[in-house]
């Protein structure tokens, strides 16, 4: 198993070094993006919260989506993660939402996706998606390397809106 720590540190000093704050939506990582953020010691300093948005009863009661939102829309896709990490952006009011949703195995998912399929999404002062393809069906394994995907895309994006 990776360390939580090492998979956040770069990404919580950046935002440390530029009092910047994350939020997290999180499906098929079970809470592992959310763990290495908060593993940081001084986390609170822009880790402001987040949730686990496993179902259709969690989008609904955590994030408020209405049914009307998900019209032409399903999970484990790119637009639907963008939906996600926006609604949470919102509620929490951070410079930066990560979100992810897919299927981490060792079955695929109720819409077609294969075990290994995830989408994230960054919503911030800048807006990418990103799908994520493992071909594995090891359901521990994929949750590390999504929860490190999102990291690493997430701080791609802090980069890129480097002075």
């Amino acid at each position: 198993m990776q360390d939580l720590g090492s998979m956040a540190q770069s990404v919580a000093a950046k935002l440390k070094e530029r009092r910047e704050t994350v939020s997290v939506t999180e499906s098929s990582g079970g809470g592992l993006i959310s763990a290495a953020l908060l593993s940081i010691p001084g986390a609170s300093a822009y880790f402001m919260g987040g949730g686990v948005i496993y179902t259709h009863q969690a989008r609904r009661g955590l994030l408020g989506v209405p049914e009307e939102a998900m019209s032409g829309l399903r999970s484990s896709t790119e637009p639907y993660a963008h939906l996600l990490a926006t609604r949470m952006n919102g509620i929490l009011g951070t410079t930066w939402t990560v979100s992810e949703t897919g299927a981490s195995g060792p079955a695929g998912n109720s819409y077609g996706d294969k075990p290994g399929h995830s989408c994230i999404a960054v919503v911030g002062p800048l807006k990418r998606t990103m799908t994520l393809e493992t071909g594995d069906d090891d359901r521990v394994a994929n949750m590390w390397v999504f929860a490190r995907t999102a990291l690493d895309f997430l701080e791609q994006c802090i980069d890129d809106t480097a002075d």
